[in-house]
């Protein structure tokens, strides 16, 4: 019986698909190819679509010169803790987390991949390896040891300004004033006018330099006019932050702006 009833099943298909091929020698060949595009383009959107969602970035990246307070903000932003402060980081800091202030909020959060690159001259260049992915820059400013650091700060930034990525994708860059919550530490204003400052200088000391000797890709300003942030390729603002206070919300914020929850 079981056998059977296979036979028949198998013959009712048979069936099936000599019906269906018949249907399909009766549609004209012109209609049955615009058929088969529109299936073909429906699915070429589908699957862009698809790759544009899963390219776009969810990585803010941490920089500055060492001892900027970077890992304790990274900790921050994990953890809602300083970890009692930092010692100077050899090696980057990464992790894909919601954002600690965010972790009792209802609905789906996304996650933002955080990386903390050390500060050290010689580790820089690892920076290169998170820019394609980056949705933001934050460049963390110690605001109380600022003026002794202004001209190594400003070298610095002056380099990721000018990269071409940076440019090319508009990176946006927030200037994080760190360690604001003491008495003696300068505000966002000063900082920013004194950097500007020092990018001018260097602006127009590299300009003269021959393009052989220099590694930045792109030049900084419009010629002929003192430099501004405002002149970037890409928007730059300046924050402030305490990380050992755990007062980050102006950072929270610009994470925010550009990964979107």
């Amino acid at each position: 019986m079981e056998k059977d009833g296979f036979e028949e099943l198998k013959h009712q298909v048979e069936e099936w698909v000599r019906e269906a091929e018949k249907l399909v020698h009766q549609i004209p060949q012109t209609q049955l190819y615009a058929a088969i595009g529109v299936v073909l383009l429906t699915i070429f959107f589908f699957l862009l679509v698809r790759l544009f969602k899963r390219a776009k970035p969810n990585t803010v990246v941490l920089t500055g010169l060492s001892g900027s307070g970077k890992t304790v903000i990274f900790y921050q932003l994990r953890d809602g803790s300083s970890h009692q402060g930092t010692v100077t980081s050899m090696e980057p800091n990464e992790g894909t987390f919601v954002l600690h202030s965010e972790i009792n909020k209802k609905g789906k959060i996304k996650p933002v991949h955080i990386v903390d690159v050390p500060g050290h001259s010689r580790l820089r260049p690892k920076l290169d390896e998170f820019f394609p992915q980056a949705a933001g820059i934050v460049f963390v400013v110690d605001a109380l040891e600022f003026l002794p650091n202004c001209r190594a700060a400003s070298e610095y930034l002056y380099d990721i300004l000018t990269k071409a990525i940076v440019v090319r994708k508009k990176i946006p860059v927030l200037i994080l004033c760190n360690k604001v919550d003491k008495v003696t530490a300068h505000t966002k204003e000063f900082i920013r006018k004194q950097l500007e400052k020092e990018i001018d200088k260097l602006r127009a000391s590299r300009t003269a330099v021959s393009e052989a000797d220099v590694a930045n890709e792109y030049s900084l300003g419009v010629p002929g006019e003192v430099f501004a942030f405002s002149q970037c390729h890409n928007k730059v603002t300046v924050a402030e932050a305490s990380g050992l206070t755990g007062e980050i919300s102006q950072l929270e914020q610009f994470v925010r702006e550009h990964v979107k929850a």
